[in-house]
C-alpha cells in the first residue's frame, strides 16, 4: 500500500489527484477559446463588412480593439486575481466574455459591434492569467505541472488549428453573428464546472489595487501594440513610431513604481531570477518569429498562391499540430533531460524549418511550405511548454497570478513586434525590387499601386491586358517571394544563435537556482 510520505513528490507536495486533472480539461477550454476565436473573427470578416456596411477602417478595429485591449489588460488582471482569488476572476471574466459575445452576434452596426469586441478584449484579459495560475496552483508537483502547463498550450495551439474548419463551418450555414456565439456555451461550461473542480486561491496579505499601477500597464502596452500594428500595416511613421517610444517611456515609469510599493503588481525582483528572466525572454523571442513567419506564411498562400483565406487557414492547420505535439512532448522528455537542453534543442529544430522556408518558389512550393512550417512549430512548442512552466513556477505562489500575466504578455508583445519588425522586412525588399521591376507599358497608377504592395500588385494586374498583367503579377511575387526568404533566414539566425545562448543561461540559472535549494 502506498503511504501518505510517498505519495509526497520530493519537496513535499501531494501530486494532483481526478479532481486536479478533471479542473484542468475545464482550464483547457478557455485556452482553447482564446485563439479559436481570432481565427474565426478574420474569416467572418467580409461577411461583416457586407452585411453591417462596415468601413475598413471599422473592420480593422473590430480586429485590433480586441486584441489592444486583451494585451494591455493582462498585467492588471492577473494583480486583480491574486487579491480577489483567481476562480473568482476566471469566473467574472468568463460571464462577463459570454455576455459580450451575445452583444457582438447581435451587434445591430459596427460602431456596436467594435464596443462589444472592446469588452471582449477585457473580459478575456482574464482568462489566461487566471488559467495558468490556477495551474500552477493545482499542480504543486513539478512533473505533473509541466505536464499540465504543455497541456494548456497545446489547447491554444488546437485552437488555431480548428479555427479555420469550426468557422468555415458556421459561416456557410449561419450569419456571421454565429462565430461570437462559440465562446457562449464554452463560458458556460466554466461557470458551472468552475465551483465544482476549481479550488480558490489568493493572497491574504495583498493590498487594494492600486489605480496608478494599473493605468501605467495600460498606459504602458496599449501604445506599444498599436505603433507594432499600425508598422505593421503601413510601414514606419512619425505616430506609430511616437506611440511605440510613449509606451516604453510608460513601462519605465510603472517598473519605478513598482520598486516603490510595498504590494507591487508586478514584483520587479523576479527579473533578477535568471530563470524567469531568460524564460519569459524567449517566450518573447520564440512568438516573435513565429507570428512573423505566420503573417508572412498567410499573405503567401493567399497572394502568392492565391488561395482563399479559408483555404490558406486550412494549409496552416498543420503548423498548429507542430505545436501541439512539441507541448506535450516535451514534459516527458524533461524527465530524462534538462529543461535548457530540450528548449535549445527545440530552437535549433526551429531553425532548420526556417532554413526549408528559405528554399520556398514556384511553382510547386507549397509541400515545402507547410513542411517548414510544421519543423518550426515543432520545434518551438517546447519551448512554449517549458518557458511558460518556468516563468510560472519562479514566482511565489501568491504572485502566481502577476507572473502568468508576464508569461500572456510577453508572446502579445513578441508576437506584434515579430508582424511589424518581419513585415516590414518584406516590405521593404518588395518595394525595393519593384520599384524598377514594374513593366513597361503599365500605366502610371496601376505601376504605383503594383509598387507599393503584393495585395495592391494583385488587384492592379487584374486591370490590365492579359500578358502584361501576368508578367506584372509574377514579378511581384517574385519580389514578394525575395522578401519571404529574407526574413526566413533572419528567423533561422535568431533562432540558431537563441538555441545556443539560451541552453547556456538557461542551464545555468537552473543549476544554480537547485544548489541554492539544496
Amino acid at each position: 500500500m502506498t503511504t501518505h510520505e510517498e505519495r509526497l513528490d520530493p519537496v513535499g507536495h501531494h501530486p494532483a489527484g481526478g479532481r486536479e486533472w478533471a479542473g484542468l480539461a475545464v482550464l483547457a477550454l478557455p485556452a482553447l477559446l482564446a485563439s479559436l476565436e481570432l481565427t474565426v473573427t478574420h474569416l467572418a470578416l467580409p461577411a461583416i463588412g457586407r452585411d453591417l456596411s462596415a468601413s475598413s477602417t471599422e473592420l480593422l478595429w473590430i480586429v485590433d480593439v480586441y486584441a489592444f485591449l486583451l494585451a494591455g489588460s493582462l498585467i492588471t488582471m492577473g494583480a486583480w486575481g491574486d487579491r480577489i482569488g483567481r476562480r473568482r476572476l476566471l469566473l467574472i471574466g468568463a460571464a462577463a466574455y459570454g455576455a459580450a459575445s451575445v452583444l457582438a452576434a447581435y451587434a445591430a452596426g459596427a460602431p456596436a459591434l467594435i464596443a462589444a469586441r472592446a469588452l471582449m478584449g477585457v473580459a478575456g484579459s482574464t482568462l489566461m492569467p487566471s488559467t495558468l495560475s490556477l495551474t500552477a496552483t493545482m499542480f504543486r508537483d513539478p512533473r505533473q505541472r509541466t505536464v499540465a502547463v504543455g497541456i494548456i498550450v497545446a489547447s491554444v495551439s488546437a485552437g488555431t488549428a480548428i479555427g479555420p474548419l469550426v468557422g468555415g463551418w458556421l459561416l456557410e450555414r449561419y450569419w456571421w453573428g454565429s462565430v461570437f456565439l462559440l465562446g457562449v456555451p464554452v463560458m458556460a461550461c466554466l461557470l458551472l464546472a468552475g465551483p465544482l473542480l476549481l479550488p480558490e486561491h489568493r493572497d491574504p496579505s495583498t493590498g487594494r489595487m492600486d489605480a496608478v499601477s494599473a493605468l501605467s500597464s495600460l498606459a504602458a502596452v496599449l501604445p506599444v501594440v498599436y505603433g507594432l500594428k499600425r508598422i505593421a500595416a503601413d510601414g514606419p511613421d512619425p505616430i506609430s513610431v511616437l506611440a511605440v517610444l510613449a509606451g516604453g517611456v510608460m513601462a519605465v515609469l510603472f517598473v519605478r513604481r513598482q520598486r516603490g510599493l510595498a504590494d507591487p503588481f508586478v514584483d520587479p525582483r523576479l527579473f533578477a531570477d535568471r530563470a524567469f528572466s531568460t524564460s519569459a525572454g524567449t517566450l518573447a523571442l520564440g512568438i516573435f518569429v513565429l507570428w512573423g513567419s505566420n503573417y508572412a506564411v498567410a499573405q503567401y498562400l493567399q497572394l502568392v498562391h492565391g488561395l482563399s483565406p479559408l483555404d490558406a487557414g486550412l494549409w496552416t492547420a498543420p503548423s498548429a499540430a507542430g505545436v501541439i505535439a512539441g507541448s506535450i512532448l516535451a514534459p516527458r522528455i524533461v524527465r530524462r533531460v534538462r529543461p535548457a537542453a530540450v528548449i535549445g534543442a527545440g530552437l535549433a529544430v526551429s531553425a532548420v524549418g526556417y532554413g526549408m522556408l528559405t528554399q520556398v518558389s514556384e511553382p510547386g512550393g507549397l509541400g515545402l511550405l507547410v513542411s517548414g512550417a510544421v519543423v518550426v512549430s515543432a520545434g518551438l512548442g517546447p519551448m512554449m511548454a517549458l518557458a511558460t512552466d518556468m516563468v510560472v513556477a519562479a514566482a511565489p505562489r501568491e504572485r502566481a497570478g502577476a507572473a502568468a500575466a508576464i508569461s500572456s504578455t510577453a508572446p502579445q508583445l513578441g508576437g506584434a513586434l515579430g508582424i511589424a519588425v518581419l513585415g516590414s522586412v518584406i516590405t521593404a525588399v518588395y518595394r525595393g525590387e519593384m520599384s524598377e521591376s514594374v513593366p513597361p507599358g503599365v500605366p502610371a497608377a496601376v505601376a504605383a499601386a503594383a509598387r507599393d504592395n503584393l495585395g495592391a500588385a494583385v488587384s492592379a494586374a487584374g486591370t490590365l491586358p492579359g500578358r502584361l498583367g501576368a508578367e506584372t503579377l509574377d514579378l511581384a511575387r517574385e519580389a514578394f517571394t525575395h522578401g519571404f526568404h529574407l526574413t526566413a533566414t533572419i528567423s533561422a539566425v535568431l533562432m540558431g544563435g537563441a538555441a545556443v545562448l539560451v541552453t547556456v543561461l538557461l542551464g545555468r540559472a537552473v543549476a544554480g537556482r537547485t544548489s541554492r535549494v539544496r
